[in-house]
């Protein structure tokens, strides 16, 4: 029973990480497909170009809550340990490969993010302290996500001894970097643009 159980919440938690909130919200604002339009990216930073910061919020909260809600959901059933790592992999591969969109997600620095702050709030915190912090410097989304993804990685090994959440922070941090490939090479090249302020 316990191997079935351990099906469901990975199936479920995949199933919840693939509603695509970016492609929700700008169906119901009558933004069209944000797969189609500016960068091409349903994610938060999208919307906000496409749609503003209403729709932006909606974004980023959405894709923030449905990185908490599969975790608290099996800690409320005593999972923990590699199979929670799971659970929060499924997650977050569902974002990126959302099974409702045809498999084109987003890159998952909000649900990463989601991730981190149900199982380790402080660092979760920390993490978006430094995106804060980078954006607020620099004016680059792109950027500051980069960053503050590489910053979860010494963080994890200084506040954690525990071998899953490790393995789970570095192969996240690695599939965020695998999906801003893209910015990465405009970001050397010096023409990711930065974000006017209003």
């Amino acid at each position: 029973m316990s191997v079935i159980l351990d099906i469901v919440f990975i199936v479920g938690a995949y199933l919840i990480g693939s509603i695509a909130t970016a492609i929700l919200v700008a169906r119901a604002m009558g933004l069209g497909d944000p797969r189609q339009s500016g960068s091409g990216n349903p994610g938060a930073t999208n919307i906000l170009r496409l749609g503003g910061k209403k729709a932006a919020a909606l974004t980023l909260c959405g894709d923030l809550i449905k990185g908490v809600i599969p975790i608290v959901i099996a800690r409320s059933f005593g999972v923990d340990g590699w199979m929670l790592a799971a659970v929060a992999l499924a997650t977050f591969l569902g974002h990126l490969y959302p099974v409702y969109f045809g498999f084109r997600g987003g890159k998952g620095v909000a649900t990463a993010l989601g991730i981190l702050l149900a199982l380790m709030p402080l660092m979760g915190l920390a993490v978006l302290g430094v995106w804060i912090l980078i954006f607020a410097v620099t004016r680059v989304s792109s950027l500051a996500a980069l960053l503050a993804a590489g910053s979860a990685v010494p963080m994890v090994f200084a506040l954690s001894d525990q071998s899953s959440l490790r393995a789970l922070v570095v192969l996240l941090v690695l599939l965020i970097l695998w999906r801003h490939r893209g910015n990465i090479q405009r970001l050397l090249d010096g023409r990711e643009a930065p974000f006017k302020k209003n």
